[in-house]
Protein backbone atom coordinates (compact mmCIF):
# COMPACT_ATOMS: atom_id res chain seq x y z
CA UNK A 1 0.00 0.00 0.00
CA UNK A 2 2.94 2.37 1.01
CA UNK A 3 5.45 1.08 -1.50
CA UNK A 4 5.50 4.20 -3.75
CA UNK A 5 5.38 6.47 -0.90
CA UNK A 6 8.46 4.21 0.76
CA UNK A 7 10.61 4.82 -2.68
CA UNK A 8 9.99 8.37 -2.30
CA UNK A 9 11.00 8.40 1.01
CA UNK A 10 14.17 6.47 -0.19
CA UNK A 11 15.27 8.86 -2.70
CA UNK A 12 14.91 11.93 -0.75
CA UNK A 13 16.94 10.52 1.90
CA UNK A 14 19.73 8.52 -0.23
CA UNK A 15 18.63 5.18 0.60
CA UNK A 16 18.46 2.34 -2.06
CA UNK A 17 15.20 1.24 -3.72
CA UNK A 18 15.43 -2.38 -2.25
CA UNK A 19 14.72 -0.69 1.16
CA UNK A 20 11.02 -0.63 -0.76
CA UNK A 21 11.37 -4.53 -1.33
CA UNK A 22 12.86 -5.59 2.01
CA UNK A 23 10.38 -3.31 3.69
CA UNK A 24 7.48 -6.19 2.18
CA UNK A 25 10.07 -9.11 2.92
CA UNK A 26 11.77 -8.20 6.65
CA UNK A 27 9.79 -9.66 9.82
CA UNK A 28 10.32 -8.11 13.10
CA UNK A 29 8.59 -9.24 16.58
CA UNK A 30 8.73 -5.31 17.51
CA UNK A 31 8.46 -1.92 15.43
CA UNK A 32 12.52 -1.44 17.05
CA UNK A 33 13.88 -5.17 15.37
CA UNK A 34 11.71 -4.58 12.62
CA UNK A 35 13.44 -1.39 11.75
CA UNK A 36 17.18 -2.60 13.04
CA UNK A 37 16.57 -5.13 10.41
CA UNK A 38 15.95 -3.16 7.26
CA UNK A 39 19.04 -0.64 8.25
CA UNK A 40 21.29 -3.86 8.70
CA UNK A 41 19.90 -5.10 5.59
CA UNK A 42 20.53 -1.57 3.37
CA UNK A 43 24.05 -1.13 4.79
CA UNK A 44 25.02 -4.79 4.40
CA UNK A 45 23.22 -3.91 0.41
CA UNK A 46 25.49 -0.49 0.83
CA UNK A 47 28.98 -2.47 1.55
CA UNK A 48 28.12 -4.90 -1.19
CA UNK A 49 27.33 -2.62 -4.01
CA UNK A 50 30.96 -0.68 -2.66
CA UNK A 51 32.65 -3.55 -2.96
CA UNK A 52 31.52 -4.95 -6.43
CA UNK A 53 32.71 -0.97 -7.42
CA UNK A 54 36.03 -1.20 -5.83
CA UNK A 55 36.23 -4.35 -7.99
CA UNK A 56 35.54 -3.77 -11.28
CA UNK A 57 37.47 -0.11 -10.79
CA UNK A 58 40.59 -1.67 -9.50
CA UNK A 59 41.99 -3.21 -12.76
CA UNK A 60 42.17 -6.84 -12.16
CA UNK A 61 42.41 -9.38 -14.94
CA UNK A 62 41.09 -12.11 -13.16
CA UNK A 63 38.92 -12.94 -10.11
CA UNK A 64 40.28 -14.62 -7.82
CA UNK A 65 39.53 -16.02 -3.76
CA UNK A 66 41.90 -17.67 -1.17
CA UNK A 67 39.81 -21.14 -2.62
CA UNK A 68 42.51 -22.75 -4.62
CA UNK A 69 45.78 -21.71 -3.42
CA UNK A 70 48.31 -23.91 -2.11
CA UNK A 71 49.59 -22.11 0.64
CA UNK A 72 51.71 -24.93 1.76
CA UNK A 73 53.83 -24.50 -1.18
CA UNK A 74 54.64 -20.87 -0.12
CA UNK A 75 57.13 -19.73 2.19
CA UNK A 76 55.80 -17.25 4.37
CA UNK A 77 58.61 -15.25 7.01
CA UNK A 78 58.60 -15.88 11.03
CA UNK A 79 56.47 -13.00 11.89
CA UNK A 80 53.51 -13.68 9.10
CA UNK A 81 51.00 -16.42 9.79
CA UNK A 82 48.53 -17.26 6.81
CA UNK A 83 45.59 -16.25 8.85
CA UNK A 84 47.12 -13.11 9.29
CA UNK A 85 47.91 -12.69 6.00
CA UNK A 86 44.19 -13.75 4.82
CA UNK A 87 43.25 -10.88 7.34
CA UNK A 88 45.12 -8.08 5.63
CA UNK A 89 46.81 -7.07 8.93
CA UNK A 90 49.81 -5.53 6.68
CA UNK A 91 47.32 -3.06 5.11
CA UNK A 92 46.61 -1.46 8.38
CA UNK A 93 50.49 -1.70 9.98
CA UNK A 94 51.21 -0.39 6.11
CA UNK A 95 53.42 -3.16 5.00
CA UNK A 96 54.64 -3.92 1.61
CA UNK A 97 54.34 -7.89 0.18
CA UNK A 98 57.09 -8.92 -1.98
CA UNK A 99 56.50 -12.50 -3.75
CA UNK A 100 59.47 -14.10 -5.29
CA UNK A 101 59.30 -16.76 -7.14
CA UNK A 102 59.28 -18.11 -10.74
CA UNK A 103 57.02 -17.11 -13.53
CA UNK A 104 53.43 -19.18 -13.14
CA UNK A 105 53.59 -20.00 -9.44
CA UNK A 106 50.92 -18.51 -7.82
CA UNK A 107 52.18 -15.00 -7.07
CA UNK A 108 49.62 -13.67 -9.50
CA UNK A 109 46.96 -15.42 -7.88
CA UNK A 110 47.81 -14.88 -4.39
CA UNK A 111 48.03 -11.18 -4.85
CA UNK A 112 45.02 -10.75 -6.35
CA UNK A 113 43.12 -13.16 -4.05
CA UNK A 114 44.47 -10.09 -1.57
CA UNK A 115 42.95 -7.72 -3.24
CA UNK A 116 39.54 -8.81 -3.77
CA UNK A 117 39.84 -9.45 -0.21
CA UNK A 118 40.93 -5.79 0.22
CA UNK A 119 38.48 -4.75 -1.70
CA UNK A 120 35.41 -6.53 -0.08
CA UNK A 121 36.62 -4.73 3.14
CA UNK A 122 36.35 -1.39 1.45
CA UNK A 123 39.50 -0.95 0.69
CA UNK A 124 40.33 1.01 -2.36
CA UNK A 125 42.80 -1.21 -4.62
CA UNK A 126 44.84 -0.45 -7.90
CA UNK A 127 46.24 -3.21 -9.76
CA UNK A 128 48.94 -3.04 -12.68
CA UNK A 129 51.58 -4.64 -15.09
CA UNK A 130 54.40 -3.02 -13.86
CA UNK A 131 55.44 -2.23 -17.64
CA UNK A 132 51.76 -1.53 -18.46
CA UNK A 133 52.01 1.24 -15.47
CA UNK A 134 55.43 2.35 -16.47
CA UNK A 135 54.26 2.97 -20.38
CA UNK A 136 51.62 5.13 -19.09
CA UNK A 137 53.60 6.95 -16.66
CA UNK A 138 55.73 7.70 -19.49
CA UNK A 139 53.16 8.78 -22.42
CA UNK A 140 51.12 10.97 -19.41
CA UNK A 141 54.32 12.73 -18.66
CA UNK A 142 54.76 13.59 -22.37
CA UNK A 143 51.40 14.80 -23.01
CA UNK A 144 50.91 16.70 -19.71
CA UNK A 145 48.49 14.21 -18.12
CA UNK A 146 50.47 12.91 -15.81
CA UNK A 147 47.86 13.95 -12.92
CA UNK A 148 45.00 11.59 -14.26
CA UNK A 149 46.87 8.49 -13.48
CA UNK A 150 48.65 9.76 -10.15
CA UNK A 151 44.80 10.66 -8.69
CA UNK A 152 43.75 6.88 -9.93
CA UNK A 153 46.63 5.65 -7.80
CA UNK A 154 46.68 8.23 -5.18
CA UNK A 155 43.06 6.86 -4.21
CA UNK A 156 44.07 3.54 -3.45
CA UNK A 157 44.99 2.25 -0.26
CA UNK A 158 47.07 -1.03 -2.04
CA UNK A 159 48.81 -0.70 -5.10
CA UNK A 160 49.66 -4.34 -7.15
CA UNK A 161 52.67 -4.52 -9.24
CA UNK A 162 52.37 -7.38 -11.29
CA UNK A 163 55.11 -9.07 -13.29
CA UNK A 164 58.09 -6.60 -11.90
CA UNK A 165 61.15 -6.79 -14.12
CA UNK A 166 60.18 -9.11 -16.63
CA UNK A 167 61.45 -6.04 -19.33
CA UNK A 168 63.25 -3.50 -19.29
CA UNK A 169 61.29 -0.43 -18.74
CA UNK A 170 61.17 3.07 -20.58
CA UNK A 171 63.49 5.11 -18.84
CA UNK A 172 61.00 8.00 -17.96
CA UNK A 173 58.51 5.89 -16.61
CA UNK A 174 61.00 3.92 -14.72
CA UNK A 175 62.13 7.39 -13.02
CA UNK A 176 58.36 8.51 -12.55
CA UNK A 177 57.44 5.17 -11.02
CA UNK A 178 60.13 5.43 -8.35
CA UNK A 179 59.68 8.70 -7.55
CA UNK A 180 55.71 7.99 -6.82
CA UNK A 181 57.17 4.74 -4.56
CA UNK A 182 59.20 6.96 -2.47
CA UNK A 183 56.56 9.39 -2.30
CA UNK A 184 54.21 6.73 -0.67
CA UNK A 185 56.62 4.89 1.17
CA UNK A 186 54.84 4.20 4.89
CA UNK A 187 51.54 6.17 3.11
CA UNK A 188 50.12 2.48 1.00
CA UNK A 189 50.75 -1.01 1.13
CA UNK A 190 52.71 -2.04 -2.23
CA UNK A 191 52.64 -5.77 -3.27
CA UNK A 192 55.16 -6.50 -5.78
CA UNK A 193 55.53 -9.47 -7.71
CA UNK A 194 59.03 -10.55 -9.27
CA UNK A 195 60.99 -13.64 -10.79
CA UNK A 196 64.13 -11.37 -10.31
CA UNK A 197 66.44 -11.31 -7.49
CA UNK A 198 67.31 -7.88 -5.78
CA UNK A 199 70.44 -7.93 -7.37
CA UNK A 200 69.54 -8.00 -10.76
CA UNK A 201 66.67 -5.18 -10.51
CA UNK A 202 69.41 -2.59 -11.50
CA UNK A 203 68.96 -4.12 -15.02
CA UNK A 204 65.24 -3.05 -15.63
CA UNK A 205 65.96 0.24 -13.57
CA UNK A 206 69.64 1.11 -15.25
CA UNK A 207 70.65 3.45 -12.03
CA UNK A 208 72.15 1.50 -9.37
CA UNK A 209 72.10 3.74 -6.64
CA UNK A 210 68.48 4.13 -7.59
CA UNK A 211 67.70 0.73 -7.29
CA UNK A 212 69.38 0.68 -4.38
CA UNK A 213 67.50 3.04 -2.63
CA UNK A 214 63.94 1.59 -3.93
CA UNK A 215 64.94 -1.65 -2.61
CA UNK A 216 65.40 0.09 1.10
CA UNK A 217 61.86 1.66 0.74
CA UNK A 218 60.30 -1.30 -0.20
CA UNK A 219 62.11 -3.66 2.02
CA UNK A 220 61.96 -1.05 5.21
CA UNK A 221 58.01 -2.88 6.64
CA UNK A 222 58.14 -5.67 4.11
CA UNK A 223 56.73 -9.77 4.53
CA UNK A 224 59.30 -11.37 1.38
CA UNK A 225 57.29 -14.36 0.50
CA UNK A 226 59.05 -17.20 -1.42
CA UNK A 227 57.15 -19.36 -3.77
CA UNK A 228 58.72 -22.98 -5.20
CA UNK A 229 61.55 -22.41 -7.12
CA UNK A 230 62.91 -20.08 -4.90
CA UNK A 231 66.68 -18.93 -5.23
CA UNK A 232 68.17 -20.16 -1.75
CA UNK A 233 70.51 -17.38 -2.31
CA UNK A 234 67.56 -14.79 -1.34
CA UNK A 235 66.22 -16.46 1.56
CA UNK A 236 69.52 -16.78 3.41
CA UNK A 237 70.69 -13.00 2.63
CA UNK A 238 70.60 -10.32 5.11
CA UNK A 239 68.94 -6.57 3.72
CA UNK A 240 72.88 -5.39 3.97
CA UNK A 241 73.78 -8.48 1.47
CA UNK A 242 71.05 -7.02 -1.19
CA UNK A 243 72.29 -3.69 -0.63
CA UNK A 244 75.79 -4.88 -1.75
CA UNK A 245 75.15 -6.69 -4.38
CA UNK A 246 73.73 -3.84 -6.21
CA UNK A 247 75.72 -0.89 -5.10
CA UNK A 248 78.83 0.70 -3.37
CA UNK A 249 78.92 1.54 0.44
CA UNK A 250 78.73 4.90 -0.75
CA UNK A 251 75.42 4.86 -2.15
CA UNK A 252 73.95 2.53 0.54
CA UNK A 253 72.39 5.44 1.87
CA UNK A 254 68.43 6.07 0.74
CA UNK A 255 68.88 9.30 -0.72
CA UNK A 256 64.93 8.67 -2.87
CA UNK A 257 64.86 12.41 -3.41
CA UNK A 258 67.95 13.10 -4.89
CA UNK A 259 66.84 11.72 -8.49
Amino acid sequence: MFEEQIIGCCKKLKLSRNLADMAQTTDGPTHQEYLYKLLAAELKNREHGRASKLINSAGFYSIKTFDGIRFDEITLPGDLTIESLKSLDFIREKKNIIMYGRTGTGKTMLSTALGIAACQKGIPVRFYRTAALVNQLSELKKSGTLGTILKKLNRASVIILDEWGYVPYDRTGAQLLFDYLCDIHEQKSIILNTNLEFSRWVNVLYDEQMTAALVGRLMHHCHLLLFPGENNRLRESSINDLYRSIASPDKKEDNCHDH
